[in-house]
């Protein structure tokens, strides 16, 4: 654990303000759900929860087969980093962070399409998302699932695929 010398008043309500600098460096947005943990030492801690993480064996599955079926290499994001990747690129871009341009895509919550391919991370600019399709789950935006941009044709049924996958993922997640 690192410290941040920050100290903070727990109101009548019970309630803790996270400081401003800290919730931009760890990419916290109002709204956002957050797990609550304790140790045997007495420490709270406060874990950004990602219920797309919840579902990276689902995820994990999900890319496998759309890579087995059409060919495309398939990516599973949460709104901060990559979940699960399919086919030889789990290795780089597991874990990784989400780039800004796909964070964007995300935030434009529909299917998005790009002939020049958006960076999936910033940690492997080389490797671009050419189809994006937001995950929407309760009306709110939890994060993506994207193929990766490469030799084989993009169609309609790429598409269908990519909106049945994130329906699939979504309604795990609201079960």
């Amino acid at each position: 654990m690192k410290a941040t010398g920050i100290v903070r008043r727990i109101d009548d309500l019970g309630r803790v303000v996270i400081p401003k600098e800290i919730r931009r460096t760890m990419r916290i947005r109002e709204g956002e759900p957050l797990e609550i943990f304790t140790d045997a030492g007495g420490s709270v801690i406060f874990k950004k929860y990602s219920p797309v993480g919840e579902l990276s064996t689902f995820a994990l599955q999900m890319c496998e087969a759309i890579f087995k079926s059409c060919g495309h290499t398939c990516v599973v994001c949460d709104r901060d980093s990559v979940i699960a990747a399919g086919s030889s690129m789990r290795r780089e871009l597991d874990g990784r962070p989400v780039s800004p341009e796909l964070e964007q895509a995300m935030s434009s919550r529909q299917l998005v399409c790009s002939d020049s391919g958006l960076p999936i991370t910033p940690t492997a600019p080389h490797l671009l998302a050419g189809t994006v399709q937001p995950i929407i789950a309760g009306g709110d935006l939890c994060g993506c699932v994207a193929l990766v941009a490469g030799d084989l044709p993009v169609g309609e049924t790429e598409h269908k695929l990519l909106q049945l996958a994130a329906l699939f993922l979504a309604k795990q997640m609201e079960d």
